[in-house]
């Protein structure tokens, strides 16, 4: 299956590998399904089925003028469980994926979902408010959006690298890596990366957080200077019951690409244990 249809009419492109139980990967912004190549390899070549999918206004997907809001964007996770018949499947939401997972369980309470994982998640909450005092200021953000709208494709030559925590002195990935995202990047239409980047920084996911009841792995690096730590995944263990949070000790945002067998081993254990 190459793409589906959601129920707005947006085709969205999907991967679908391997046989067994299904999992279903979100990507992060701003990239596209290809980012979990590694990952879904491996879950092919353990007995599991994995799909991922190019998010609406990303990669190989259409590219609507609307529907960047969590809220949509949960519902299209909706349809591509409903028409790939992925009942019973675990759910892994790296960056900006984290909230669609979230929502979905949220949302759709008859739900069959059976595990959850969020790696380098934006949940529960992004932005410094005075009740969320941890968070990123909105200045932040304004910078982000006015450096897309200037020169995106400039604007990604700095990203990407603090994205996977590289620099003069540390190379996380390789400098391959780093233009391969870029060029992903720019595959996305611009009204998407604006809208989803005011999306995954103002939305607020705390109360989302008590209809998770799966299971749930959270990952996070340490030094992520995208989304940090503090604001994002100790707050968010904190909040869904009975969850395990796993720090990667100096891991940058970038986890999949800079920690890729350290993903494969602890998604895998987790899945197996709970299948």
């Amino acid at each position: 299956m190459a793409t589906i249809t959601t129920r707005d009419g947006v085709s969205l492109y999907v991967k679908d590998w391997g046989r067994g139980r299904p999992v279903v990967l979100l990507h992060g912004w701003p990239l596209s399904a290809d980012t979990y190549d590694d990952l879904g390899m491996a879950l092919a070549n353990a007995g599991m089925r994995a799909i991922a999918y190019d998010r609406r206004g990303f990669g190989r997907s259409d590219q609507p003028w609307g529907g960047y809001d969590y809220d949509t964007m949960a519902t299209d996770l909706a349809d591509v469980l409903e028409k790939t018949g992925a009942r019973g499947a675990a759910l892994v939401g790296f960056s900006m994926g984290g909230g669609e997972v979230v929502r979905y369980l949220s949302r759709f309470r008859d739900h069959s979902v059976t595990q959850a994982v969020l790696i380098g998640s934006v949940v529960p909450y992004m932005l410094q408010t005075p009740d969320n005092p941890k968070g990123v200021p909105q200045a932040v953000f304004d910078q982000m959006a006015q450096g897309i709208a200037a020169d995106r494709a400039r604007f990604w030559a700095a990203f990407f690298p603090q994205f996977y925590g590289s620099g003069l002195l540390r190379a996380t990935v390789s400098d391959e890596v780093i233009e391969w995202s870029r060029a992903v990047a720019m595959q996305a239409s611009l009204k998407a990366t604006l809208d989803c980047a005011t999306a995954f920084s103002t939305t607020d996911f705390r109360s989302d957080l008590k209809a998770v009841t799966v299971p749930t792995l959270i990952i996070h690096g340490t030094a992520d200077a995208t989304v940090p730590i503090d604001v994002s995944s100790r707050q968010a263990a904190a909040g869904i019951a009975g969850s395990v949070l796993k720090e990667y000790d100096g891991g940058p945002h970038g986890l999949l690409a800079s920690h890729p067998a350290e993903i494969r081993d602890d998604v895998l254990a987790f899945l197996r244990a709970g299948g």
